[in-house]
């Protein structure tokens, strides 16, 4: 019978092969794996034998896992203990396979793959721009102790961190039920109203808009409410859908958001006049499992309900049925979006600066506060990653900004707002750096022709793609800005623009977010700020 192995597991096994590029080794009898020399040391490793010889045992690391035959990638480096065991030992458990008999052709076939995946990382943050005046790594203790503090659950607000390993935990019958859902709102409507605030629905607007891009081809179309006052706003909603075939996830963990609860009054009202006793069929709620007002609404309604776990907080609930049914629905890939969040899980547990680049950026960030810096500008070179950069400046906004400290998070998209906000960050106050969030391939693309009067005079950019263009846009500002400017730079690439990697980049944040905001030694969990306007305006309400 097949052992079953998973990404960040502890193995035992024996070294059976060694090439140039690696150490294949010897799992159990139906299981291989290789150590990529890179993943041999933190040092540079010259000759691998140097490390590891023909017949060791070892104890390494799970860091992928084939999903093909039982094929494994290992690293001995990702271990925070001595991993070796005596290479002198003779006492080997199962017979040795002889050097010049290696017969691993099924895992050498996965090298290529596993090489490009070691060069092209689903997260890369590129400093070369950053006008750092510290070494990163002279952070390695405090990281190492607040690590430890974070995945020991005893720092501030350590009973909101359930996000850390929900990719490992979560409801898969709710998760399952979430896709039924999500069929049945895809087949019962044109409209798809998604009614919340905050966290509520930026972490789901962020990904749909992300993955899908603008104008996507969809028979469902999604309209965010909820999330303001405007009287304008709502009744044109309204009056948009009067003749549209409607289902709406109202989304409150308290059901006392005066927004969404103000909207979502309005918008059943509507749609019970419209669909009668069927109303309740096109309502679903996302709510605490039995406290607060929306949740025994639902119940008396007969609607549909789904979960917000006690221990994640609004800004982080994009991976829980908050944002995984608008997402669902939408047509996006939530599998391959909650895979990609266990993969950032497993791969960045660990305190090491030069292998972890969320720390790396949270790190970065109290050092650019430290020269001076007091505003982080998000720069997206992409429309369709607007609302990852508003989702962003919640999460960083809401966590950090207490007790008088933390960075200002804003946010530009370029090449538009160059024609705007472009003046201030070259010549004006050097108060901000720029994180720029780079996908480096597009979700479509397309050449400039060519015209044979060439009146705009734009034939010197014929033959050329858009996505080039862009690109080139953004070599020539971050020259301007960071040579020029003075304003660091910090470059955070992501591949592609896909669920997996979404998931991953969002859960890379999440944990850039813990560190960066315990390094300034507040709650990373609390929003205490926002109760301030809220008194004044139930006051002023008759509330």
């Amino acid at each position: 019978m097949k052992r079953m192995y998973m990404n960040g597991q502890i193995v035992e096994g024996t070294i059976t092969g060694i090439q140039p590029y690696g150490a294949f080794v010897s799992i159990d009898e139906n299981t291989t794996g290789l150590i990529h020399i890179s993943e041999i040391s933190d040092d540079f490793v010259r000759d691998i034998r140097q490390f590891v010889s023909q017949g060791e045992r070892i104890i390494a690391k799970i860091i992928d896992v084939s999903e093909g035959p039982h094929q494994l990638r290992l690293s001995l480096k990702a271990l925070n203990y001595s991993s070796r065991k005596d290479r002198q030992s003779k006492d080997h458990k199962r017979p040795l396979v002889p050097s010049d008999t290696i017969g691993f052709e099924t895992l050498a076939d996965m090298m290529p793959q596993w090489l490009s995946e070691k060069e092209n990382p689903m997260i890369r943050v590129d400093l070369k721009h950053a006008l750092l005046e510290e070494d990163v790594l002279s952070y390695q203790d405090e990281v190492s102790r607040i690590h430890d503090m974070i995945h020991s659950r005893s720092g501030k607000g350590n009973d909101y961190l359930g996000w850390l390993d929900w990719a490992e935990r979560y409801d898969i019958e709710e998760f399952a039920r979430i896709k039924e859902c999500a069929k049945r709102i895809q087949d019962q409507a044109e409209v798809l109203l998604v009614c919340g605030i905050g966290g509520s629905y930026l972490g789901s607007r962020a990904a749909i808009e992300m993955i899908q891009g603008p104008f996507p081809k969809n028979d469902l179309e999604i309209i965010y409410v909820g999330n303001t006052f405007s009287s304008t706003s709502v009744v044109r909603i309204l009056d948009y859908i009067k003749d549209k075939e409607v289902a709406c996830n109202v989304i409150s963990k308290s059901g006392t958001t005066t927004e969404t609860a103000l909207a979502f009054r309005m918008i059943r009202q509507f749609m019970e006049e419209k669909y009668g006793d069927e109303a309740s069929k096109r309502i679903y709620a996302t709510t605490d499992k039995e406290r607060g007002l929306l949740k025994p609404q639902a119940d008396a309604k007969g609607y549909e309900s789904f979960v917000i776990p006690d221990d994640i907080g609004g800004r982080f609930s994009v991976i829980t049925p908050v944002g995984l049914l608008p997402m669902a629905a939408a047509g996006l890939d939530i599998d391959k979006f909650m895979a990609g969040v266990k993969k950032a899980t497993f791969e960045l547990n660990n305190s090491d600066l030069s292998s972890n680049p969320a720390y790396v950026y949270a790190v970065v960030r109290r050092m650019l506060e430290k020269q001076g810096k007091s505003v982080e500008m998000f720069v997206s070179y992409e429309s369709h990653l607007v609302f990852l950069a508003e989702w962003w400046k919640q999460l960083f906004g809401e966590s950090e900004g207490k007790d008088g400290k933390g960075l200002l998070p804003a946010s530009v998209n370029f090449s538009t707002d160059l024609h705007s906000m472009g003046q201030f960050v070259q010549d004006g106050n050097k108060v901000l750096f720029e994180t720029v969030v780079l996908v480096d391939k597009p979700i479509a693309d397309m050449v400039v022709p060519t015209e044979a009067d060439d009146l705009d005079q734009m034939n010197y950019l014929a033959g050329k793609s858009l996505h080039w263009i862009n690109e080139k846009a953004f070599e020539g500002t971050l020259e301007a800005h960071e040579v020029t400017g003075g304003v660091p730079n910090v470059l955070i690439h992501i591949d592609e623009a896909n669920e997996e990697n979404l998931g991953y980049a969002m859960y890379f944040f999440f944990k850039a977010l813990a560190m960066s905001v315990y390094m300034l030694d507040v709650n990373p969990f609390d929003q205490p700020g926002v109760e301030v306007y809220k008194k004044n305006m139930f006051k002023l309400l008759g509330k």
